[in-house]
């Protein structure tokens, strides 16, 4: 299998990508997934100072790729977000909702406040990014979606209640949106990812916890990062993931797998 073949498969030349979340942890590493296959990266969120670090990771790697300041929970933000991507570069042939909250608040102690504000940093933002983003591809003629869901998309998870409520709703919008788009030539699928050391996760991952998770992980480990770039490419590549949509992917060491 010649190198040339891979990345006709699973490459991304001339095309623009933009990932809402880009300056989180995991978000940056698919940035530079992104655009070591060969795509201009628009690296997307609040903080202007990771987001600068990210691009200029990625351009010490060969890569391309600028950032953009974006609000993913606001829809005037997200639609500058947009305007400003095409008006420089043309057109947005991939977007990855990759903005998230978590919260380990008990579940008598959980505020309205901090409700909505989770529903709206994982929910909200998923839903405005599908919206923007996929009515320009389908008025563009096609491109490619990825929201990112959790393992508690699929199975309850102990002390991240809301959040695993509104990950199991980035499954169901998924599948819906997909089901919408598909007949436009765009597609939209949810990476799952299993329990990473991500920023979010940091308050959560006491030893206790990231004991009992590996005695549910077949793969007796946390992922890295660069795990998720593979599974990440596959569902945005428009030749690779061409006939895949409205699916979800779980990369989490067997952990949604596991019984006894």
């Amino acid at each position: 299998m010649s190198a040339e073949y891979l990345q006709k498969l699973f490459g991304f030349d001339g095309q623009v990508a933009v990932v809402i979340g880009g300056t989180g942890a995991l978000g940056g590493t698919l940035c530079e997934g992104l655009a070591q296959a060969g795509a201009h990266v628009v690296v997307a969120g609040r903080s202007a100072d990771r987001g600068n670090e990210c691009v200029q990771a990625i351009k010490k790697l060969g890569g391309s790729a600028n950032f953009a300041a974006v609000d993913a929970t606001d829809r005037a933000s997200v639609q500058a977000l947009l305007d400003a991507a095409v008006k420089q570069h043309g057109r947005v042939h991939a977007a990855v909702n990759c903005a998230g909250v978590n919260s380990p608040t008990p579940y008598f102690d959980i505020t309205d406040d901090e409700f909505n504000h989770i529903i709206a940093g994982n929910l909200l933002a998923t839903h405005l990014g599908c919206q923007v983003f996929g009515k320009h591809m389908i008025e563009a003629g096609g491109g490619s979606i990825l929201n990112i869901g959790s393992v508690s998309s699929f199975r309850p998870l102990s002390r991240v209640f809301i959040y695993s409520a509104s990950k199991a709703a980035v499954l169901n919008l998924t599948r819906n949106v997909a089901r919408e788009f598909a007949p436009h030539n765009v597609r939209v699928n949810c990476l799952c990812p299993g329990f990473f050391p991500a920023e979010q996760n940091r308050q959560i991952l006491d030893k206790n916890r990231i004991d009992s998770i590996l005695c549910h992980t077949p793969s007796g480990r946390l992922g890295n990062a660069p795990e998720l770039i593979g599974a990440t490419l596959l569902l945005l590549s428009p030749t690779a993931g061409s006939f895949i949509t409205g699916e979800d992917v779980y990369v989490d060491g067997g952990f949604t797998a596991m019984t006894i």
